[in-house]
C-alpha cells in the first residue's frame, strides 16, 4: 500500500512538474523538501524498467569525446554523468541530491556566456517555459557547442514541430539514435524514448519573418511541446519569400514567433530595418544560381531540413503550417532567376552590407555589383598578368562585333533569354568548353581567407590522416596544418602526452616552423605501424636462468628485471642484452616481484621479502614476518602490500624495512593482492574478495559469491574486478560491497587481467580473451577464431589499440582492441604445441618482453626483446 501510495504521489508531482514553469518547481521542492527524494525515487523505479537508461549512452559518448570539453548536466539527478566522465562538469537541479549539485532554476543557471562545450538534459525536458530553458541552453553554449537530448517521445505531441522550433532556437539536429530500431514509428511504439543529439549553428543567429498587420503570428508552448497548447501558428507563402525579413541579435535569440522571455506572446512589431544603417555602396561577386541547384539534407525521420552553407551567405530555412494535417513543417524557400535589377528574394547573408539608399534594402536583399562590371572584367582581373587563353588559330567573324553590340543593347531578361536559346544550340564539347572557362573564377580558397583562429578551428575537425593532404595544398595551408597547438590536441585524443624534442635542427627548412606535437604524433603513429604491420627483426636473445621457469617479470624503462625459482633475480639491459646484475640472496624460489626506477622488491619460498637496488645488487632490507611463502605484492610509493600462503597480509614500508600493518582475516592462501594508497584489495584460495583498511587493520568488506579460489584480481578505486576459478568474473563496487555484475562467458579459469578506463582484458585458461565493459557488464570481444591461441592464456597487457597476449602454445598475438580482430603473430616457437611456452610478457610503447621456457626441456630458458621503435635519423 505504501508503494502504491509513493507511486501515486510521484505521478502527481510528475504532472505538476509538467503544467507548471521551472520557477513553479524551484518553489515546490523549496517548500516540500520531501517531495524531491519522492520524486527522485519514483523516477528511478521507472527507468529501471527500461531496456537501457539513456544517461548511460550519453556517457558513452561524452566519452568518445575530449575529455577537456566542459558539460552543463541541466537535471542531473545524482549526477552519474559527473561521476562517469573526466570532463568538467556543471550539474543543476533543483535538489541538491549530491555535493556536486548546484541548485538553481533551470531557466537561469550561474553559467557565464559561451562556457560550456556541452549541454546535457537526460530526461529533463520540464515545465511550461520550455523556450526559456532551452534559450538558457542557447547562452551558456559556445558557438559550435553541441546540446545532447534524451526525452521520452510521448512528451511531445509532435516531435517534428519540437525540431523545427529548435532550429528557430539556433540548432540543428546532427544525430539520431534509433537503439536498434528500423524506424522512428517503431522507437515510439516499442520504447517510448528518443535521443537527440543538437549542434549550436556556426553563428548564433536566428532569420525571422516580420509578420505584416493582417498576420497573426502565434507561437504558443506546445511547439516546445506541450500536448494542451494549441498547435503554434506561422504565417508564410512558400512561393513569396522575398518580404521583410530582419537579423535577430543573439541577445534575443527568440523563436520565429516573436515570443517575450516569459512565453507569452509578443505584443509590439518589430520596425523595418532603416535603409540608412547600412554602410556604404559595396561592389560584390555575385553568382547566378537556378532553383534546386542547392543542396537539401534528407532529416532522420523522413521530413527535409534545409539547412544552406554558401561562401558569404546562409540560407535559413523557416516553418509553415500545412492546410491538411495541421502539423508544422520545413519549407524550402524557393529561389527565383535573378531580375534585371538582382532581386532574387534572397534573405542577407552575414556580413553583407546594404546599399545606402537602395530600393531593395528594406528585404535586406544583397547588394548587386556595379552594372559596369562585367565578368569579362573579373575574368581579366583575375588572371593578373598572365594572358587571357584564346581559341587559337581562328579569325573572328566578320559579324560577331555586331552580334556582341546588339547582345549589350538588350535588357537583363532579354540577355538571360539569349543565353537559354545560345545554350540550347551549343554542341556539348562547347558546353563543356564554357564551364572550364566559367568556373574557375568562382573558385574560392575558403581556409585562406578566412581569420586565422576561424581556419584553424575548421581544421581542427579533420583527422590527422587529413590534416597531412592538406598541408600539401599550399604553403599557407601547410604553415596552417602544422600549428602546434592543433597537433597537441590531436596528440591529446591518442594519448600522448609528451611533444617530440626536435634536436636535429640541420633538417628543418630555414625559416618554417615545425610542430613538435606533430612530430609526437607522426612518430608513435609509426610506432603503432610497427607493431601491425612493420617487418619483425630478430629479438634480441637474454639466457639466464638455466632450465629454470621464470616465474614473474617486470620492465621499466629500459631494465628488465626477472625472477625464477632458481632463488634468483637477474636485472637486464633492454638496450644491449646484458645481464647488469645477478640479485642472490633468497634461499628459497622467487615467485613475486615489483619494480619501480631502481627499487626492486622480490617475495620467496623462504618467506621473506627482499629490498634491492637494481643498480648495485645490493640488498637493502629483509623483512622478515610472513609464515609461509610470499605469493602475491603490489606496490603505491613507498609502501608494498605482501599476500602470503599463510592468509595474512602485511603493508611494508621499503623505505625503512619496518611492518607497519598485519591484515588478517582471510582463512586459506593469499592468491592476489592490490593497493591503490588508501585501500588494499584481495584475494585468496577461501573463495573470497577482501577490502582493508590498512591504517586501522579491519576489513570493511567481504565480498562473498565466487564458488571456487580467487586467482586474479583489479582494482581501480572505484570497482573491484575478480577472477576465479569457479569461470566466473565478478565487478563489485569498493564503498558498497555490491556486485555489480557477473562476467560470464570463460569456460575455464581465469588466470589474468588488466583494467583501463572502465576496459577490462581477460585472458582463461580455456585459450579465450575477452574484452568487457565493466560498467555495463557486456562482453564487448572474444578474441578467438582460426588464429586464436591452441592452449591457456598466461599472460596478456593492452593498450589504447591493441592487446598482446601469451600461451602455452608458444606464441604471443597481436589483436586489435577495438575490432578483437587477431593482427599477426609477434613470437611463435618452433617448440610450439611440444613443450615450448611463453610464460609472461611484459610491453612498454616500443618494446615487447617474452619470457620463454618449456616444461620437457623442449626450449631454452631465455628473454626475447622485441623493438617497435622508429629511426628518427
Amino acid at each position: 500500500m505504501e508503494e502504491r501510495l509513493l507511486a501515486a504521489r510521484f505521478r502527481y508531482i510528475n504532472e505538476r512538474l509538467y503544467t507548471g514553469s521551472s520557477r513553479d518547481a524551484v518553489e515546490l521542492f523549496q517548500s516540500d523538501p520531501e517531495a524531491f527524494q519522492i520524486y527522485h525515487r519514483g523516477f528511478a523505479q521507472q527507468v529501471g524498467r527500461w531496456p537501457q537508461n539513456p544517461v548511460d549512452r550519453i556517457i558513452q559518448r561524452l566519452r568518445q569525446r575530449s575529455a577537456s570539453l566542459v558539460v552543463a548536466d541541466f537535471g542531473c539527478g545524482d549526477c552519474k554523468i559527473a561521476s562517469s566522465v573526466r570532463n568538467k562538469v556543471h550539474c543543476f537541479d533543483l535538489v541538491p541530491l549530491s555535493p556536486l549539485v548546484t541548485v538553481c532554476d533551470m531557466a537561469k543557471v550561474p553559467l557565464a556566456d559561451e562556457s560550456v562545450d556541452i549541454a546535457v538534459f537526460c530526461l529533463a525536458l520540464m515545465g511550461t517555459n520550455l523556450q526559456e530553458i532551452l534559450e538558457e541552453a542557447n547562452r551558456v553554449l559556445k558557438q559550435g557547442g553541441t546540446l545532447m537530448v534524451a526525452e521520452v517521445a510521448s512528451r511531445f505531441e509532435d516531435l517534428r514541430a519540437f525540431m523545427n522550433a529548435m532550429a528557430q532556437l539556433g540548432f540543428r539536429s546532427v544525430n539520431k539514435e534509433l537503439k536498434g530500431f528500423n524506424s522512428l514509428d517503431d522507437l515510439l511504439h516499442v520504447k517510448g524514448i528518443t535521443t537527440r543529439i543538437l549542434e549550436l549553428n556556426s553563428q548564433r543567429m536566428t532569420c525571422r519573418r516580420r509578420p505584416s498587420s493582417e498576420e497573426a503570428v502565434r507561437v504558443s508552448p506546445a511547439l516546445l511541446g506541450d500536448s494542451k497548447a494549441p498547435v503554434p501558428q506561422v504565417v508564410a507563402e512558400e512561393e513569396d519569400v522575398s518580404g521583410p525579413w530582419e537579423l535577430e541579435s543573439a541577445g534575443k535569440r527568440n523563436v520565429e514567433s516573436g515570443l517575450e522571455a516569459n512565453g507569452s506572446q509578443g505584443q509590439e512589431e518589430q520596425e523595418p530595418v532603416s535603409s540608412t544603417a547600412c554602410g556604404e555602396p559595396e561592389e560584390e561577386e555575385e553568382t547566378e544560381e537556378e532553383e534546386g541547384s542547392c543542396c537539401s539534407e534528407e532529416g532522420e525521420d523522413g521530413s527535409n531540413i534545409y539547412f544552406y552553407y554558401t561562401i558569404g551567405e546562409r540560407w535559413i530555412d523557416y516553418l509553415q503550417r500545412t492546410e491538411d494535417s495541421g502539423f508544422l513543417r520545413h519549407v524550402r524557400p524557393k529561389m527565383k532567376r535573378k531580375s534585371e535589377n538582382g532581386l532574387d528574394g534572397r534573405a542577407l547573408s552575414p556580413g553583407k552590407k546594404l546599399c545606402k539608399g537602395s530600393e531593395y534594402s528594406r528585404t535586406l536583399g544583397p547588394c548587386m555589383p556595379s552594372p559596369t562590371t562585367t565578368f569579362g572584367d573579373l575574368r581579366n582581373a583575375k588572371a593578373g598578368q598572365a594572358r587571357r587563353r584564346r581559341i587559337p588559330s581562328v579569325a573572328p567573324p566578320p559579324e560577331l562585333q555586331d552580334w556582341l553590340r546588339t547582345f549589350q543593347r538588350w535588357s537583363g531578361p532579354e540577355k538571360l533569354l539569349a543565353l537559354d536559346e545560345l545554350i540550347d544550340r551549343c554542341e556539348p564539347s562547347q558546353i563543356k568548353y564554357m564551364m572550364q572557362v566559367i568556373e574557375p573564377q568562382f573558385q574560392r580558397d575558403f581556409i585562406s581567407l578566412l581569420p586565422k583562429e576561424l581556419a584553424l578551428y575548421v581544421l581542427s575537425f579533420l583527422e590527422p590522416r587529413d590534416l597531412l593532404r592538406a598541408a600539401q595544398t599550399c604553403r599557407y595551408w601547410r604553415v596552417l596544418a602544422e600549428d602546434n597547438l592543433l597537433w597537441r590536441e590531436k596528440c591529446r585524443e591518442e594519448g600522448i602526452e609528451e611533444p617530440l624534442n626536435l634536436r636535429k635542427r640541420r633538417l628543418l627548412s630555414p625559416g618554417f616552423m615545425y610542430s613538435p606535437w606533430k612530430f609526437a604524433f607522426m612518430r608513435q603513429h609509426k610506432i603503432d605501424m610497427n607493431w601491425r604491420s612493420g617487418e619483425l627483426k630478430a629479438p634480441k636473445v637474454l639466457k639466464g636462468h638455466d632450465d629454470h621457469v621464470i616465474t614473474c617479470l617486470q620492465f621499466c624503462g629500459n631494465r628488465i628485471v626477472s625472477g625464477s625459482d632458481d632463488n634468483t633475480l637477474k636485472v637486464w639491459s633492454a638496450v644491449t642484452g646484458e645481464c647488469v646484475q645477478t640479485l642472490v640472496g633468497h634461499t628459497g624460489g622467487v615467485w613475486s616481484s615489483q619494480m619501480r626506477d631502481s627499487i626492486v622488491i622480490s617475495g620467496s619460498t623462504d618467506r621473506t621479502l627482499k629490498v634491492w637496488n637494481a643498480d648495485t645488487g645490493e640488498c637493502v632490507h629483509t623483512l622478515y614476518g610472513h609464515t609461509s611463502t610470499v605469493r602475491c605484492m603490489h606496490l603505491h610509493g613507498n609502501r608494498v602490500v605482501s599476500g602470503s600462503r599463510d592468509a595474512t597480509l602485511r603493508l611494508w614500508d621499503i623505505e625503512t624495512g619496518q611492518c607497519l600493518h598485519v591484515l588478517m582475516g582471510h582463512v586459506a592462501a593469499v592468491r592476489c593482492v592490490q593497493y591503490d594508497g588508501h585501500k588494499v584489495v584481495s584475494g585468496a584460495y577461501d573463495y573470497t574478495v577482501k577490502v582493508w583498511d590498512p591504517e586501522s587493520e579491519s576489513c570493511t568488506h567481504t565480498l562473498q559469491g565466487h564458488t571456487n579460489r580467487v586467482y586474479s584480481l583489479q582494482f581501480d578505486g572505484t570497482h573491484i574486478v575478480s577472477g576465479s576459478l569457479d569461470t566466473s568474473i565478478r565487478v563489485w563496487d569498493v564503498e558498497s560491497g555490491n556486485c555489480l555484475h557477473t562476467l560470464m562467458g570463460h569456460q575455464s579459469l581465469t588466470s589474468g587481467m588488466e583494467l583501463r578506463d572502465n576496459i577490462l582484458v581477460s585472458g582463461n585458461a580455456d585459450s579465450t580473451v575477452k574484452i568487457w565493459d565493466i560498467k555495463t557488464g557486456q562482453c564487448l570481444q572474444t578474441l578467438q577464431g582460426p588464429s586464436k591461441h591452441q592452449s591457456a592464456v598466461t599472460c596478456l597487457q593492452f593498450s589504447s589499440k591493441f592487446v598482446v597476449t601469451s600461451s602455452d602454445d608458444g606464441t604471443v598475438k597481436l589483436w586489435d582492441l577495438k575490432t578483437g580482430e587477431f593482427v599477426r603473430n609477434l613470437v611463435a616457437l618452433e617448440s610450439g604445441g611440444s613443450g615450448g611456452v611463453v610464460w609472461r610478457i611484459r610491453a612498454s610503447n616500443t618494446k615487447l618482453v617474452c619470457a620463454v621456457g618449456s616444461r620437457n626441456g623442449t626450449e631454452e630458458t631465455k628473454l626475447l626483446v622485441l623493438d617497435f621503435d622508429v629511426d628518427l635519423k
